[in-house]
């Protein structure tokens, strides 16, 4: 396991300087994963806060080959790269080793790229996709993706007479992806540096393709204070809301287990698009959301080895 001395010698993919906002967990997943590749990459990055903000014409912070890609074709585009560049060594074109990396967040990965990250999955690319999942289309005003959590506030699942925040619940595209049956899938935590590392290395490291799933917490989608998105991070792990683990090879293992389980409240407390579910009268939605965190937690232990 490095540490972090020495993950800091490591030179940046992603300069600073870019425009993503104060305290977005994107660009700090970003950089933290990056530090794992140990060699030259090439990003594909879908259509989103992190590409919109970080190559903002006629400059960018990608010290690294970069393609732009739409909403829905990350993945496709870079699997066609990985595809190319395996042609082009088996013909003795190029010696280097290379690894292929996309990033989406999770309106250009849950929803409108599902279809071409599944292929990509399934036909054996040896790249990794990430997730940086922070719950709603930000980029486009805060409307609610399938990974929206149930009952928060959005712009297009707002709250009223008719309705307290997003019905339905989230999507588990971590559980999607796996049943792909790939080499190595994960969920990550930027607050867990540590185990976002070493999961990180497993991804690169794999022989095929590989999936990291990311919280990565938007404080102006969330409403919250920028200078708290590591602690929101750890509240989501600590409250199984967002549970450490990984899929290698077909066996679950989970990767940190709470010492003290904490309530679900304490995690959305702190948000603002949670508010309405503490005043009077919400009270069985928040028990409904404590108990389904509760029974997704258990099952994942049932599962782990």
């Amino acid at each position: 396991m490095a540490t972090l001395r020495e993950l800091s010698r490591i030179p940046e993919v992603l300069a600073p300087g870019h425009r993503m906002c104060a305290g977005c967990g994107a660009p700090i997943v970003v950089r933290q994963v990056l530090k794992a590749a140990h060699g030259p990459v090439v990003v594909a990055n879908a259509t989103g806060c992190l590409e919109v903000s970080t190559t903002i014409y006629p400059f960018t912070s990608w010290q690294s080959p970069w393609i732009h890609t739409a909403f829905e074709s990350a993945a496709a585009s870079l699997s066609g790269v990985e595809a190319a560049y395996r042609s082009l060594k088996r013909q003795g074109k190029i010696s280097q080793d290379i690894k292929f990396i996309a990033f989406g967040g999770d309106g250009g990965t849950y929803d409108i790229g599902l279809q071409s990250l599944s292929g990509a999955l399934e036909r054996g690319h040896k790249m990794v996709y990430v997730c940086y999942d922070n719950g709603a289309y930000m980029n486009t005003g805060i409307q609610r993706s399938s990974a929206t959590p149930k009952g928060a506030e959005t712009t297009t699942s707002p709250v009223g007479k008719v309705q307290p925040g997003k019905r339905g619940s989230r999507k588990d595209l971590t559980k999607i992806v796996v049943a792909h049956n790939i080499p190595y899938a994960a969920q990550v935590s930027p607050a867990h540096w540590n185990d976002l590392y070493a999961k990180a290395e497993k991804a690169f490291s794999a022989d095929g393709p590989a999936f990291l799933n990311v919280i990565a917490p938007c404080p102006r989608g969330w409403r919250y204070d920028s200078s708290d998105t590591i602690e929101l991070c750890r509240l989501a792990v600590d409250t199984c809301f967002w549970a450490l683990y990984e899929v290698e090879n077909g066996k679950i293992r989970v990767t940190y287990k709470p010492r003290e389980k904490k309530p679900l409240v304490e995690f959305l407390k702190r948000q603002g698009r949670f508010n309405h579910l503490f005043k009077p009268g919400n009270e069985s939605l928040l028990e409904e959301l404590q108990q389904e965190v509760d029974r997704q937690w258990e099952a994942l232990l049932a599962q782990s080895e």
